[in-house]
């Protein structure tokens, strides 16, 4: 497991571009047959990226769960959520099948300890993308469709940032304990997404970006509103967002990006906006 340390904002307007991306970005997520996991003490979230193609691949398949979180198994103390990024796939937790499609999400509650991952078809392997989060209290493991998630439109054309937000793992859909996720969709021919800024001092943000067609990029903004960095991001991508950063995008093409939350409280709309003329 990949451990990031947590970064503050003074050190960070001193980074180069490839310091940057050691610290806040996460590339190759998804490996045959293999769990690929960051742990960011940023709050103790876990970024993980599965992608099983001739094996059944458990959520803890080379993990030193003892070592990382002092736990008899990896959700002995943690929630998790998992969206399939790639083709048909099952997710099983303790003995109970969930089928999955493409852009199917599942909660998995504190206390499961058998969680594993396979594909429908080798030839077009499932990509789980999870994010999990530490838990003191449990609720119920649930499949969550797209036609489930709540919906809501945000942003113009004229803006050029039109966008659906499908809030997937949220106080609207199902309770949590902290982690919240969801994935938002640009309309054709919108390219920024959260837009304009903000911070949430009270949570950390986790994006993952996907659909990016070939030879296109997604710009990534970070940093304190009048220091702002930048990361170019590809296909795949996940980036760790802390609570005193920005976090907004704009692609050279289209492009859907999944974002997840923890930290205080759940409250979508707590967070400190900042006027876009304001940036620097």
């Amino acid at each position: 497991m990949d451990i990031r340390y947590s970064a503050n904002q003074r050190d960070v307007k001193r980074y180069t571009t490839q310091e940057l991306r050691d610290e806040f970005l996460i590339q190759d997520l998804y490996q045959p047959d293999t769990v690929q996991a960051v742990y960011s003490h940023v709050d103790r979230m876990v970024t993980l990226g599965i992608m099983p193609v001739k094996e059944t691949v458990p959520m803890d398949k080379g993990i030193d769960v003892w070592h990382n979180f002092g736990t008899s198994f990896f959700l002995e103390r943690r929630e998790a959520g998992f969206f399939n990024l790639g083709g048909d796939g099952v997710c099983t937790v303790d003995g109970t099948q969930y089928p999955m499609g493409h852009k199917d999400c599942i909660y998995i509650t504190r206390g499961a300890r058998e969680v594993t991952f396979q594909s429908a078809d080798p030839a077009n392997p499932a990509r789980f993308y999870g994010v999990s989060a530490p838990a003191h209290c449990s609720y119920e493991t649930r499949l969550i469709k797209l036609a489930d998630a709540a919906k809501k439109p945000l942003g113009a054309l004229e803006t050029s940032n039109k966008r659906v937000i499908n809030q997937f793992i949220h106080p609207d859909v199902l309770k949590t304990c902290q982690l919240s996720m969801g994935m938002t969709v640009l309309e054709p021919g919108s390219v920024w997404n959260t837009m304009p800024a903000h911070t949430h001092e009270r949570r950390m943000e986790i994006y993952t970006y996907f659909d990016i067609p070939e030879g296109n990029v997604v710009f990534h903004f970070m940093g304190e509103p009048q220091e702002t960095r930048h990361l170019v991001m590809r296909n795949y991508d996940a980036v760790i967002s802390p609570s005193w950063s920005i976090h907004a995008g704009a692609g050279t093409g289209s492009y859907t990006f999944i974002w997840a939350m923890g930290g205080e409280n759940q409250a979508f709309d707590d967070m400190d906006g900042i006027a876009t003329e304001d940036l620097k």
